[in-house]
């Protein structure tokens, strides 16, 4: 069941703005511990990149997430994806406007070229009956004004449902499952997603781009998982 036109879908109470869908004071209470602004995974100040990334980094340059993957965003996740409550979608894409509008103030991360979805296969996309990182994605593209590309990494394979495997078995799974639609050399690309679990669908996706050349890749999402 949607919630009433003009309420916020946490608290319901009134919006100010019937078009933001969460309120202010929600919004702000979506905050998570200090992470590293490479990976996203808990690091001690949150500003420079962890031990983890010195090591061994992401194929990613910076990855941006609203909260971890955690009540009460994760309900709303959940409704977006496996409820079809599509009417979430815009309220959920300024979340992560928001946070990018944060960064970009503070410097810590770079307006892109290009923003693109993790897609779907054409299967799964048909059962579904819509791509939940692209209703994300899609309308990020129009508030920042960059180019959105629908189709610009194709899934050229179904795979197993990433949620019901295990960070190993999430690796081998995606392995030649994209495929570069467009050229990228030299462009600032972002991926969108829903949520990061252990990175492997945007670190595929990442690497890919990286190899036909793209200048920088940025990850953006609503949850991390942590």
């Amino acid at each position: 069941m949607l919630t009433i036109p003009g309420l916020c879908w946490l608290c319901h109470m009134p919006l100010a703005c019937p078009a933001w869908g969460i309120c202010s004071r929600c919004s702000s209470a979506l905050t998570s511990p200090a992470c590293c602004p490479r990976c996203g995974l808990p690091a001690a100040q949150g500003i420079a990149q962890c031990g983890r990334c010195l090591q061994k980094p992401p194929p990613w340059d910076k990855l941006l997430f609203v909260t971890d993957y955690r009540a009460p965003l994760k309900s709303l996740v959940h409704r977006l994806k496996f409820t079809a409550t599509t009417a979430l979608a815009p309220a959920l894409a300024r979340l992560i406007l928001l946070k990018v509008n944060e960064a970009r103030r503070n410097g810590a991360v770079a307006k892109p070229e290009v923003i693109i979805a993790v897609p779907l296969h054409s299967r799964r996309a048909w059962r579904r009956g819509f791509n939940q990182s692209a209703l994300l994605a899609a309308p990020l593209a129009h508030w920042l004004q960059c180019d959105y590309q629908q189709a610009a990494i194709r899934r050229t394979r179904a795979t197993a449902a990433q949620h019901k495997l295990g960070a190993n078995q999430r690796r081998r799974n995606l392995r030649g499952a994209f495929r570069v639609e467009f050229p990228v050399a030299g462009r600032h690309m972002v991926i969108v997603d829903d949520v990061v679990t252990t990175g492997s669908t945007v670190a595929e996706m990442a690497r890919l781009l990286k190899k036909r050349g793209a200048a920088t890749v940025q990850v953006w999402c609503l949850c991390r998982t942590l």
